[in-house]
């Protein structure tokens, strides 16, 4: 049976081909192995290497989600700091006005606060300390003396804070561009090794694998069982939900409603069960209770894969629903053919 990738991802490995001489395709994560050249390659060849493209896209691809949201909350972080910032830089402005006005009226009467001739003297840094030993100070002025020194010190390191802050989110962006690019130019080399195949082949592998859509989308669809059910109403909502937009687009980083990446659809569906969900298939693999394999129930999250780049949800009868990969759309397919790294009960 042809597996998931077969067709689009197959559209990833010609453009790597030719920008590498069109003699190799990348080896499995891990591996060592390379593919023949392309008057070589059988359909069989190019599922197994377009599977493995697919795979290593995805995984950049989920990469790039997970560092697209660090880069909003460090963002939401930096606006905060910046916030806090002005408000602070307003009372210290408040305070200053007040003390100068103070100041100004003491100049002018002939008798400044010496605390006020601290302030204002050539060497004010230490002026808090200085004022400490005189006994004449103002009360009054000295906690207001001490409470815009403790303002300029939040501002400063206010200052600190947001320059790390954007130092981290340029980093960030940064690795989100790099994952996207990783991402894109696997897709680029199995879409290529698709091509090198004849028409009929590439016709044969889109009918094996609409048949085994069609197959699943059938046993799906079959009547459970009472005790086989969703284990509440909202795993049945989630389930309802992923079922609404069977046939969307597969889109890198996106989270409905006309368009979904694997975790982005079990994000979108699972918020109708009232539940949000983290935004990766690998936070999605530890928001919830693990429970077996053989318990598994419809809404239930299975995580595929070692490095749990890949995520569907349980549909009942063995089967899956789940936003496969980019070129494909959302559909049914048979639970097991991936390899299950974890169930995951929201």
């Amino acid at each position: 049976m042809l597996s998931r990738a077969a067709v689009t991802v197959a559209a990833a490995t010609a453009a790597m081909l030719t920008a590498q001489g069109g003699a190799h395709a990348d080896p499995a994560p891990g591996g060592t192995g390379t593919a023949g050249t392309s008057g070589s390659l059988t359909p069989d060849d190019v599922q197994r290497q377009v599977d493995t493209l697919y795979a290593q896209s995805e995984s950049a691809g989920q990469q790039a989600d997970s560092a697209q949201e660090r880069a909003a909350q460090l963002q939401h972080r930096a606006s905060l700091l910046q916030q806090t910032m002005a408000e602070e830089q307003a009372t210290a402005n408040a305070l200053a006005a007040r003390l100068g006005e103070v100041a100004t009226e003491q100049y002018q009467s002939g008798s400044m606060d010496p605390v006020m001739q601290l302030l204002f003297s050539a060497h004010p840094a230490d002026y808090l300390s200085r004022a400490a030993s005189l006994d004449e100070v103002d009360a009054g002025t000295a906690d207001e003396l001490v409470q815009l020194r403790g303002v300029e010190r939040e501002i400063e390191q206010g200052k600190a804070e947001v320059l790390a802050q954007y130092s981290q989110l340029e980093q960030v962006r940064r690795s989100i561009s790099t994952a996207k690019a990783e991402a894109q130019r696997r897709l680029g080399a199995a879409q290529a090794l698709l091509g090198s195949l004849t028409a009929a082949q590439r016709d044969q592998l889109q009918q094996a694998e609409d048949a085994s859509a069609q197959l699943a989308a059938q046993a799906a669809d079959g009547v459970l069982p009472p005790d086989q059910g969703p284990a509440d109403s909202a795993a049945a909502a989630a389930l309802a939900a992923a079922r609404s937009v069977l046939g969307s687009p597969y889109v890198y980083g996106a989270t409905g409603p006309g368009a979904f990446d694997c975790s982005g659809l079990m994000y979108w569906a699972w918020r109708h069960g009232g539940v949000s969900l983290p935004r990766t298939s690998q936070e999605q693999a530890f928001a919830g209770r693990r429970v077996p394999v053989s318990e598994i129930r419809p809404g239930d999250l299975v995580i595929y894969f070692g490095d749990m780049h890949h995520v569907g949800m349980y549909a009942g009868n063995g089967m899956i629903i789940h936003a496969p990969y980019p070129g494909a759309r959302v559909r049914y397919e048979n639970m097991r053919d991936m390899p299950i790294a974890a169930v995951v009960r929201p």
